[in-house]
């Protein structure tokens, strides 16, 4: 454990929405001054680990003039480090590929030159602060080799506290799983995902989508981007059951015009539960269900809407 007495303000946690045990957890952790070396923040995207893990960081680096640094990511006693694509010798983040205009063909990971580089920062002495934090965004992200050469790092961090971000311990090597002091992160109740889509600016989603995100905010804002970019005169269409062939037929040319296959699968998820709740129709899902499979199978996706709101039509 480290033994560095942390200066202690917990102000930073009011940010945070929900999530009691991890908070009480990470407290109780502060105030006893027992600071693991690694924790393993663990649950579902969306729900405040990342909000947690800079909150946690503002505390233990207990410098209060430099809140806008470490919001920003560039404190010099923080290191934050996220999965990469690798282009041309270069790391690029998702954002930064994104605004590259770069093609991805495959997910961004954790790479051993990334792990490298957390070794090198929690070997130095902290520049400002009594110690530093190191965050890993989509831990489960690293190759075996990058996870393998974490494994020294967790166990003798000198001046360091590193915070891995998970959906779930089992995505994660048992070993690193060992090294790490378990948070659990829980999915937010209605109200709780409420209060953080009202914060965040996003207090016009519609109930349907709030649902389909299920106590996920973050999944909530990125269901209401897709929502958003789903042309309204298309989205009205495909809510109503096709009143006979003809109209089924048009329905899946214009999703098949309209939408790529990614919208396509998340529009999937939307109506299904835009059905249930309309319609309480159990074999509407399952016609739905079989159009996510054949599209996950390559199958032509306008074939697969057509034969699909044929079924919901009634006429096949």
């Amino acid at each position: 454990m480290i033994s560095h007495e942390i200066p202690c303000s917990l102000a930073p946690f009011d940010r945070i929405i929900g999530q009691v045990q991890a908070i009480a957890l990470l407290k109780a952790a502060i105030q006893k001054n027992r600071i693991a070396p690694a924790y393993l923040f663990a649950g579902t995207s969306g729900v405040g680990r990342s909000k947690t893990a800079l909150a946690f960081a503002e505390v233990l680096l207990g410098d209060r003039k430099s809140t806008q640094r470490l919001g920003d990511r560039n404190h010099p006693d923080l290191l934050w480090v996220e999965p990469t694509y690798l282009d041309k010798g270069k790391m690029l983040t998702a954002k930064e590929a994104e605004a590259a205009g770069l093609k991805r063909r495959a997910m961004p990971q954790i790479r051993i030159e990334q792990v490298r580089e957390i070794g090198e920062f929690v070997s130095r002495s902290p520049l400002e602060c009594d110690r530093s934090v190191v965050i890993i965004e989509e831990a489960q992200s690293m190759a075996e080799s990058a996870a393998n050469s974490l494994l020294k790092t967790l166990e003798e961090p000198l001046y360091a506290t590193i915070v891995l971000i998970v959906p779930d311990a089992g995505s994660i090597l048992p070993t690193l799983v060992s090294r790490c002091q378990r948070i659990p992160f829980t999915r937010l109740n209605q109200s709780q995902t409420q209060a953080v889509l009202s914060r965040e600016g996003y207090s016009d989603i519609p109930p349907t989508v709030v649902t389909l995100a299920q106590g996920s905010a973050g999944q909530a804002i990125e269901s209401f981007e897709r929502f958003k970019s789903i042309p309204s005169e298309l989205l009205n269409s495909v809510q109503q059951i096709p009143i006979d062939a003809k109209s089924a037929l048009a329905i899946a040319k214009q999703i098949n015009k309209e939408l790529d296959v990614d919208l396509q699968l998340w529009m999937i998820d939307y109506l299904q539960n835009y059905f249930w709740e309309h319609h309480q129709s159990l074999s509407i899902l399952q016609y739905l269900d079989k159009a996510r499979e054949l599209i996950g199978r390559y199958v032509q996706p306008r074939l697969v809407w057509e034969v699909t709101l044929l079924q919901i039509a009634g006429k096949l």
